[in-house]
């Protein structure tokens, strides 16, 4: 972590999200860094992996009003990274109330208190839907294709147009695909290119936009503390983008194992196994092996424009591509998840 920005003594950081992947993250650095963290936290959230740090842990929904009043007493910064992620039996109205209703009783509360300083808050480049002529900019337009990214766009533009109203100092980072060790999302893609064969569908080249960790908690932190930040959107990534050959080629040289070998199928069979996978299991509720976001993820070409980040906030990424990749995939070899 290289943050080098002045920090005042005890500042108090409100967390939301922190029994997260990203958010255990985050609030490790931010009391690293000296902040005094508190952090909401639902009843049922495991939060035993942080019993050591000194967090003020407020247990409730983050969409409850009482809640966030308790919540927001005295905090100066927000990172608001609670999410409600793509699982099977979540309702709409989970993800409404997890992104928008939440998003619109933090903002209201902490609207014009004095010494509050900073409000960032956590989108996703998935606001963006399909991008037709990557690298996209922050400023592409929306086209979010599922109810996670549509909720995802809607509290992220009330945001925005509140703040302009209210005065409240915004900033709004668009994460791409997050990875490290310990992370579970990007697993499978692992695992597949720890195979002797490894599918590439369509006719695209696979370009992926990935960000490590310890990045985008750097970068969270960074967007809470320049006063360029606020009133601004950035979305966070690595410099460039990586084709999924890139990415299987690397991984498969950490582990060793026999040379990858791309087998390029068309698509078409794929959406249409895809949707009849979602078709049947939707009303089972349970996860379908296969459905049309995780085969567009094969054949989209999804890069972006993050040059925002280095021309206005000066900041520097600290885990290249490549080193990121096989520290995640030692990570989960040692770990006993390949």
């Amino acid at each position: 972590m290289a943050i080098d920005m002045a920090i005042p003594a005890g500042s108090l950081a409100l967390v939301t999200g922190a029994s997260g992947y990203t958010g255990q993250v985050l609030v490790r650095k931010l009391c690293a860094l000296g902040f005094r963290v508190r952090a909401i936290a639902r009843p049922s959230s495991n939060i035993e992996p942080l019993a050591e740090l000194p967090i003020e842990w407020i247990r409730g929904e983050v969409h409850d009003r009482d809640v966030v009043r308790r919540s927001c007493e005295g905090v100066e910064y927000l990172f608001h990274v609670a999410a409600a992620y793509r699982e099977p039996g979540i309702e709409d109205e989970t993800y409404r109330a997890v992104h928008v209703t939440s998003t619109e009783a933090l903002a209201e509360c902490l609207a014009g208190r004095p010494g509050f300083k900073r409000f960032v808050h956590v989108s996703t480049v998935g606001v963006h839907g399909h991008i037709d002529h990557p690298p996209a900019s922050e400023d592409y337009r929306f086209s979010p294709g599922d109810i996670y990214q549509r909720t995802k766009a809607e509290a992220e533009t009330w945001l925005r147009e509140f703040a302009v109203k209210s005065g409240l100092p915004v900033v709004v980072i668009r994460p791409a695909a997050i990875y490290g060790p310990g992370d579970k999302r990007l697993l499978k893609l692992f695992r597949l290119a720890g195979r002797r064969y490894f599918p590439l569908f369509g006719k695209s080249r696979g370009l992926y936009h990935l960000i490590h960790v310890d990045d985008l908690t750097d970068i969270f932190i960074v967007a809470a503390l320049s006063p360029a930040a606020v009133g601004r959107v950035f979305i966070a990534g690595n410099p460039e983008p990586s084709s999924l050959k890139e990415i299987a080629t690397v991984v498969s040289s950490e582990l060793k194992g026999p040379p990858v070998r791309f087998i390029r199928l068309p698509a078409w069979p794929l959406f249409v196994a895809a949707l009849l996978c979602e078709a049947a299991c939707k009303p089972l509720a349970i996860s379908p092996p296969l459905y049309r976001r995780r085969v567009a993820f094969f054949t989209k070409d999804r890069a972006f424009d993050t040059s925002r980040l280095t021309r206005e906030l000066k900041y520097r990424f600290s885990v290249p591509v490549e080193q990121g990749l096989r520290s995640t995939a030692r990570w989960y070899r040692e770990a006993g998840w390949l």
